[in-house]
Parts: C-alpha cells; structure tokens; sequence
C-alpha cells in the first residue's frame, strides 16, 4: 500500500496546486535563511520531494510574510523567530507556477528551546550545515540564495 501511496503523491501534489490555482491566481511563500554560532546554515529535506531546502512554505490568507516565517520555522525545526526576520528579496518562483512568488528572510535572532520532531509527514531530516559542506543534494535554487547571501552575487528576480 505504502508504494502505492508513493507514487499517487505527485499527483496529489498536483492536484492540490491546480485547486489552489482556481481558488488564488496568486501564490505566495516564504524561506529562511537561520544561520548558527558556528557559521552553518539550517536546511531541511521534505517528505514529498527530494533535495534539500532552506526551510518555508506557503503563506495562508491574512497571515503576513514575517508571521509565516515564524509559524513555518516553529512547524519545521521547532525554532521560535526572535526578532522581525530582515526581508532579503522577493522572487517570482517560476518551477511552482508562473503566479507564485517566495520572500527569503535573514532570521539573525532565533532559539530552539526543545528538539524538532524529526522525521514527520512533512520533514524527514534537517541539519545545520557549513557553507563549504553542503549535502551533495541540496537544490540549485538554494545553492543560489546562498551565493547572494554570502558572497555578494546580484540576486536574480526568480527563484
């Protein structure tokens, strides 16, 4: 049953976008950057698709970009946001839809006051990683914003 359920997920995955599609024409969603006193960033790896990523997700209705940073850190890696996340850039996230964008924040204030519950549905593994050691499958996109970041790379206007 399980193999069955693996491969129908894409399709779920679809679906769910198609709907969110007809409901809002716009999507919008959040990444963070959060960075430990060792200099290594925070990355996380999903259930639903391979790579690694900075952590974030979906922005809900009336919710702002800033608070969903914090709900999506809390949910993901059991950090609570310190502090306003400092807004890097916005993106046009052209591989989700050509309506959907994503804002990475700096989260330069942070704790994380009890372990994260990992895996779970969403997350299978996380990991503060260093720049120079990133896992072998951490995505381009997030290859990307850390060179912006970083080492100063003009950020580009898609994701």
């Amino acid at each position: 049953m399980s193999g069955l359920l693996y491969r129908l997920k894409p399709l779920v995955k679809r679906s769910i976008h198609v709907a969110a599609l007809v409901a809002r024409p716009m999507t919008l969603g959040v990444r963070a950057l959060v960075v430990d006193e060792r200099e290594r960033v925070l990355l996380v790896r999903h259930t639903y698709v391979p790579g690694w990523y900075l952590p974030g997700g979906g922005v809900d209705p009336g919710e702002a970009m800033p608070a969903a940073v914090a709900r999506e850190l809390a949910e993901e890696a059991a950090i609570v946001v310190e502090g306003v996340p400092r807004l890097f850039s916005i993106y046009h996230n052209a591989r989700a839809s050509r309506r959907d964008h994503v804002g990475l924040y700096i989260c330069e204030t942070w704790s994380q006051p009890t372990p994260p519950a990992v895996p779970n549905r969403e997350i299978a593994e996380l990991g503060f990683f260093a720049l120079g050691d990133l896992p072998e499958e951490t995505t381009a996109a997030t290859h990307r914003r850390l060179a912006e970041v970083f080492d100063g790379a003009v950020p580009d206007s898609v994701w």
